[in-house]
């Protein structure tokens, strides 16, 4: 039998824009002599909504092209480079793939039905050159193979899911940095395109933003070495987490989650050495339950599909008398409600690409259960304006609040008074941000 390494393979970085944790780029390297690494930004995902407003805009599409920027700083670390190429992956990848005689394509398995469609017309189109597609799963905590049920199997209701996973199920260690790759011979690796390659306008950060997040891995591990270690804030992560201001009440690592930056199994890691050297309390525990809503979300996609993207949800909820009026929808979107908390937390949306926990609840809510706005309207802006955009999480949680989704609770509701009185009640927050 024949065991030598094969000539030459592609990874394809899709979501999963870093070099550690990643068995796609193992399990390439340790198959072949020489590794191609490739990303592609799909022009698809730049265009204009039926609302008017870019699929990706300026603040997410920012983040994005400085995590590539970034994984193409860590690919040439370790001997290697990224090729970048702008178009549509399933053509550019194929024909690049037959240029260079590679022998197999590798990437990380995503979840819903955009990036499934994809995956499969690139297989497609691979076979006809008879270049196979291997893919690994990278995205969640706990892998899908070690959960103690299918996925098609899911429980409906978080806590259920939750307590089967404690009862005993293990997460998998990260895997190392390969610590050699082959250089890139003969290959243009190409330019990492600009906003305005888009059609996207260039952005000032606003100075009032909670943090400045630089995209990339780089600056994933420095906040995840920073907030555990060096301010040493997850000992408070509970008490604080609902909080509004500043940069440190929460983690902030759902940015370079999102785009694969920071490995959730890294975090893991992290928590439990925290654990083991300083303290265990509440907070540690939450912050990995946290990472588990993550998980759930994610395998809740993959057992419903698109059902998470329909107006009934998952619930097939056919009594939501919702509507589609475009003024109200605006006034939403640019934080001209009148309700000075809701606005408060749009315009920190608008101005930075980022918005608390507590935040999105209540604005989702608002728009839901307030103005009766279609809920779908709300998640595609959402999806449009978060640096930490990420569509299962996205999705899911908008389902959950619109009352169509896995929430056990009928018709949960937040009054807006109530939760302003409570997160902000010194009215700092809205003063921070509507300046009255």
């Amino acid at each position: 039998m024949n065991t030598q390494p094969k000539s030459r393979a592609l990874v394809w970085f899709r979501n999963d824009l870093r070099v550690h944790d990643h068995e796609v780029l193992i399990k390439a390297a340790s198959k072949t002599k020489e590794l191609i690494p490739i990303y592609c930004f799909d022009i698809r995902q730049f265009k204009q909504t039926f609302l008017g407003f870019p699929k990706t805009d300026s603040f997410r599409a920012g983040f994005m092209i400085e995590s590539v920027k970034n994984l193409r700083e860590n690919l040439r670390k370790i001997g290697s480079d990224l090729i970048v190429r702008v178009g549509i992956p399933e053509e550019i990848i194929p024909d690049l793939a037959k240029h260079l005689q590679v022998s197999s394509v590798y990437c990380s398995q995503e979840t819903t039905d955009e990036e499934i469609k994809v995956e499969t017309k690139l297989e497609n189109n691979l076979w006809n050159h008879k270049i196979p597609l291997e893919t690994c799963w990278v995205s969640t905590l706990y892998h899908p193979q070690d959960i103690p049920f299918p996925v098609l199997n899911l429980p409906d209701t978080f806590t259920q899911f939750r307590k089967a996973l404690e009862a005993g199920t293990q997460v998998r260690a990260t895997l190392p940095i390969p610590d050699d790759l082959s250089p890139l011979k003969g290959i243009p690796p190409g330019d990492i395109p600009k906003l305005s390659d888009f059609g996207l306008q260039d952005y000032k950060t606003d100075l009032r933003a909670v943090l400045h997040f630089e995209g990339g891995e780089t600056a994933a591990l420095n906040r995840l070495k920073e907030y555990i270690w060096q301010k040493d804030l997850l000992k408070n992560y509970k008490k604080t987490r609902d909080e509004l201001l500043g940069g440190d009440y929460s983690s902030k690592f759902s940015p370079w989650l999102a785009l694969g930056c920071l490995s959730p199994r890294r975090i893991y890691e992290e928590v439990r050495k925290y654990e083991s050297l300083v303290t265990r309390n509440q907070s540690t525990y939450w912050l990995i339950f946290e990472l588990m809503w993550r998980d759930y979300f994610r395998f809740v996609a993959r057992k419903y599909g698109n059902r998470i993207f329909q107006l009934q949800g998952i619930k097939n909820q056919t009594e939501l008398h919702l509507r589609e009026n475009h003024l109200y929808f605006e006034k939403w979107t640019q934080g001209k409600t009148g309700v000075s908390f809701i606005d408060a937390n749009m315009k920190e949306l608008n101005q930075t690409g980022f918005m608390s926990n507590r935040g999105r609840q209540n604005v989702a809510s608002f728009l839901v259960k307030d103005l009766k706005i279609n809920w779908i309207w709300g998640a595609m802006y959402f999806e449009s304006k978060l640096i930490d955009y990420d569509v299962c999480s996205n999705w899911g949680n908008w389902t959950y609040v619109a009352g169509v989704g896995n929430d056990p609770r009928e018709n949960r509701y937040f009054n807006i008074e109530s939760q302003a009185k409570k997160y902000d009640a010194q009215g700092e927050y809205v003063k921070y941000w509507l300046g009255n």
